[in-house]
């Protein structure tokens, strides 16, 4: 039933002094088939959707909705997004999730719907900008996108011809996309990729790729019988949404979830054991778990006769010993006799009988042993890369590799792209990223940046920064300002930023990059099991291309002249190379059209038709 006004109200509306309320008592046609996407738009009615104005409920007033899905851009789990755009203004009214989004299935946190907040941000940059002051003074003018093309073309065509490749450098934060900036950096001949991640992610990606290779696990959640996670995975944790929600399908299936971490986490309140470790004590706990495994004969022996290298072990640790399986359970008891339950917990705080019980669950869950460790225990302590060698050595023990609800190398469940070209690698070393007295560096040594600036062990004629303020997150920012104002150090730096940041400050150009809506990637992630792919796209592109408007570049129907990264790269590399001479011309030439520059759309259709075929 509708509002039904008071006497009142009657009164009111009859003087004008506030809108009729009475509403149409017709009743309100179901909006979908009844069914699990009752609540989403159907995707045939995209193109041209009607619903009631949520700010105008009595008046039931009608609004028409142009609906284009793009993906999130507010972590690296890329979840699905639909934008609303109004088909009177043109304007991207809101953000909401995709129920077709086959990672988080239209279920979002906070973050994604949050979207429109940043694009309409009134303090967002919407023009490049050129310094016009000292760096960090302040003083900006804007530029057109052609003088800053032809401006850092010109920089980078010079230190090309010069030699000075390793004076060209790209430092980014959150990469968002598939390969992309690789094949461009490999096409102008740099090692010129720099990261965040030694001081993020690195240490429990070095434990995994010691294992198998690949530098991250893939749980799957939703199929297991037994899930450990180390630190708060499920409400904070790496790819947090689409594991947050297969680990809740997994327990009302009946999984059991154990959490190592010593706050008690919204994660940890959840668990049905909270262990909760001295922090850089996990490895301690993990260790006594394999023991109770080997002792309790908890383990898998078909898969760890067929798929550990047990023989090469004997044959290198214990020279002369008959080389059968038995032997070799029986020296690793002998080199777990150390690791007991009362060790553990001496070492972590995590008692001895709750080690015991979680050991002998995970035994009993055998091939459904789902595990995650991503951050916070390998980046925040000495050693923290043997968290992630630990723990996976628990799934290799109970054979939980590879198999339904068990844990799978990262790649397994990852779609990776087939591009149209692939330039040849590198063929120099740049030691301003991994300096030789790092050897077993497993990412680039990001944070010592400024300090070898300063040694003058190098200089960086070139330098963009995008998505990342290493004045603020970095320990040391400080340093990092010394480095960005001596131009001595860093000759031109660009920032590619969406809104200013403390690092942008001291930037000679500030160029205005898309948010999720405003540009493209393809994004795939090990959030459960199975390979997957999302398009994310410039949401008001899309809505010109179906109206029919005519345009060339994507910053010509963004917000102001906010380009999109893909053509910012594709445009400068073309520039840096305006003749062919340097070669890199050939890797941006159209795969459709010859000798002609690549379009964005192109990129992707050749992409996306390999993927189809």
């Amino acid at each position: 039933m509708g509002h039904q006004p008071t006497f009142i109200e009657k009164i009111a509306e009859k003087v004008g002094l506030i809108p009729t309320l009475r509403a149409d008592e017709s009743p309100l046609p179901s909006l979908t088939e009844p069914g699990k996407l009752q609540g989403f738009p159907p995707p045939e009615k995209w193109d041209d959707w009607e619903e009631y104005e949520a700010t105008g409920w009595a008046r039931k007033e009608k609004k028409k909705y142009s609906i284009v899905p793009t993906t999130c851009f507010n972590c690296e789990s890329a979840c699905g997004l639909l934008a609303y755009i109004d088909k009177t203004t043109g304007a991207v009214r809101k953000f909401e999730g995709n129920p077709y989004h086959p990672a988080s299935r239209g279920r979002n946190c906070a973050k994604g719907p949050a979207t429109i907040n940043q694009i309409t941000d009134p303090e967002r940059i919407l023009y490049p900008l050129k310094r016009t002051g000292e760096r960090g003074e302040g003083k900006w003018e804007r530029v057109s996108w052609d003088n800053v093309l032809d401006d850092i073309a010109g920089k980078i065509r010079k230190a090309l011809q010069e030699k000075r490749h390793n004076e060209v450098a790209y430092h980014v934060g959150r990469p968002g996309h598939e390969g992309y900036m690789d094949r461009v950096l490999k096409s102008w001949g740099i090692d010129g990729h720099n990261s965040h991640t030694n001081v993020c992610s690195s240490g429990a990606r070095f434990g995994y790729n010691l294992w198998h290779g690949y530098d991250r696990p893939s749980p799957d959640h939703a199929n297991a019988d037994f899930i450990l996670l180390i630190s708060a995975h499920l409400e904070s944790g790496h790819y947090f949404n689409p594991h947050a929600q297969r680990i809740i399908e997994g327990m009302m299936a009946g999984a059991k979830l154990a959490v190592m971490d010593p706050r008690l986490s919204n994660t940890a309140s959840m668990a049905n054991y909270w262990m909760p470790s001295y922090p850089g004590s996990e490895a301690a706990v993990l260790l006594a778990m394999a023991k109770i495994l080997i002792d309790e004969n908890l383990y898998n022996r078909d898969f760890v006769e067929n798929w550990v290298n047990w023989k090469e072990y004997l044959e290198h640790d214990h020279p002369g010993t008959s080389l059968t399986f038995e032997n070799f359970i029986t020296k690793l008891k002998e080199v777990y006799t150390e690791y007991t339950p009362e060790f553990a917990e001496n070492e972590s705080g995590v008692k001895a009988e709750m080690i015991i019980n979680v050991s002998r669950e995970i035994g009993k869950a055998g091939s459904r042993f789902a595990t995650h460790n991503w951050r916070a225990a390998g980046s925040g302590n000495l050693g923290g890369w043997a968290v992630a060698r630990c723990l996976h050595f628990l799934n290799v023990l109970t054979g939980s590799v590879g198999t339904v609800g068990g844990t799978s190398p990262s790649a397994w469940n990852k779609f990776k792209p087939n591009f149209f070209d692939n330039p040849p690698a590198q063929k120099f070393w740049n030691e301003l990223h991994f300096p030789k007295e790092y050897p077993l560096a497993f990412f680039e040594m990001s944070f010592l940046l400024p300090h070898f600036l300063k040694e003058g062990r190098g200089k960086l004629d070139v330098y963009f920064t995008r998505v990342f303020n290493p004045v603020w997150t970095y320990p040391d920012g400080f340093s990092w300002i010394e480095a960005l104002t001596d131009k001595s150090k860093i000759g031109m730096h660009i920032a590619l930023t969406p809104t200013w940041n403390e690092t942008a400050y001291y930037a000679d150009y500030v160029l205005p990059m898309g948010h999720a809506s405003e540009r493209h990637d393809i994004n795939s992630y090990e959030t459960h099991s199975g390979v997957w792919i999302a398009f994310r796209q410039p949401v008001l592109r899309e809505a010109a291309r179906r109206n029919g408007k005519p345009f060339t570049f994507t910053y010509e129907v963004n917000p102001g002249e906010v380009w999109e990264e893909d053509e910012f790269w594709i445009e400068l590399s073309w520039r840096i190379d305006p003749d062919g001479s340097l070669g890199i011309r050939d890797h941006f030439k159209s795969p459709y059209r010859k000798e002609e520059k690549i379009t964005v759309d192109e990129y992707y259709q050749f992409i996306l038709n390999i993927l189809k075929a």
